[in-house]
């Protein structure tokens, strides 16, 4: 299967790779932690929260700011919020680190206020407490991962956002994927809905005959003719016919997250 890259050529394998790969696993099971209990409406405290995504952003922007001195894991300091505030005149010679020392480090103080007091001083009981705080979590650790991206690899925030989108890992349950097979092991879907469903597992361009294959469909140009291209005129995926590649589109993600199960 060939490897997903980001409209501006860089892989989402390939967005970290100039840390150690422990250190990357740190930020990216954090990230992907929080991205998936979101989805699943896991959002209790303990279940969603920024903590660790912190530590890894934390340990990330001190190394950049240091030359590139990566430590092998992500590192808690004592007095998280101060830490994060003492980076603004501790790197102040540092050239074109306004990002790395001043608002990286800011957002994530905002969001490590938002871990240590979940559910709590929120007027009125119009909006779930839990899962209104939890977006916060999420889409502020999206824009952490977005700007680490950007910091090391110098792209606008639309491409740094792009790369962030293909690091996510969704996973669905009853998809069963082992080696270079995928299943979908719910019955009672359309051909329409299992392709979106398996395009919420891959990130970037799938080829279409892997999409075929995970199938098992019974004809090839009437799965191009039928589902592919019909998913590609409602605006739900892009189907490229010469590449003979499709991608998943944004009302596509929502269409193939509202057949997932609620809970």
């Amino acid at each position: 299967m060939a490897r997903a890259t980001s409209e501006v050529g860089l892989a989402p394998q390939d967005a970290f790779s100039v840390l150690p790969t422990t250190l990357r696993d740190d930020l990216l099971n954090a990230f992907n932690e929080i991205v998936n209990n979101y989805r699943e409406h896991r959002w209790e405290p303990s279940e969603l929260n920024g903590g660790k995504l912190c530590e890894a952003v934390y340990t990330i922007c001190k190394g950049w700011l240091e030359g590139g001195a990566y430590p092998p894991r992500a590192v808690k300091p004592s007095r998280f919020p101060n830490k994060c505030w003492e980076m603004e005149s501790a790197y102040q010679q540092v050239p074109n680190s306004r990002s790395a020392r001043i608002l990286i480090p800011r957002m994530m103080i905002g969001l490590y206020d938002v871990r240590n007091n979940r559910g709590v001083g929120h007027a009125g009981a119009d909006v779930d407490p839990n899962h209104m705080d939890a977006t916060v979590v999420l889409y502020t650790a999206k824009w952490l991962v977005a700007e680490l991206v950007r910091l090391l690899h110098t792209l606008t925030t639309d491409e740094a956002t792009a790369v962030v989108d293909g690091l996510i890992q969704r996973e669905v349950a009853w998809i069963w994927a082992h080696e270079d097979k995928k299943r979908i092991l719910r019955k009672g879907l359309t051909w329409k809905q299992q392709t979106l469903l398996l395009l919420l597992t891959e990130s970037g361009d799938v080829n279409e005959g892997d999409v075929f294959r995970w199938l098992e469909h019974p004809g090839l140009p009437s799965f191009r003719k039928d589902v592919l291209k019909q998913l590609h005129k409602s605006r739900l995926v892009e189907y490229d016919v010469t590449a003979r590649t499709v991608r998943l589109l944004p009302p596509g993600v929502t269409a193939a997250e509202a057949l997932l199960p609620s809970d």
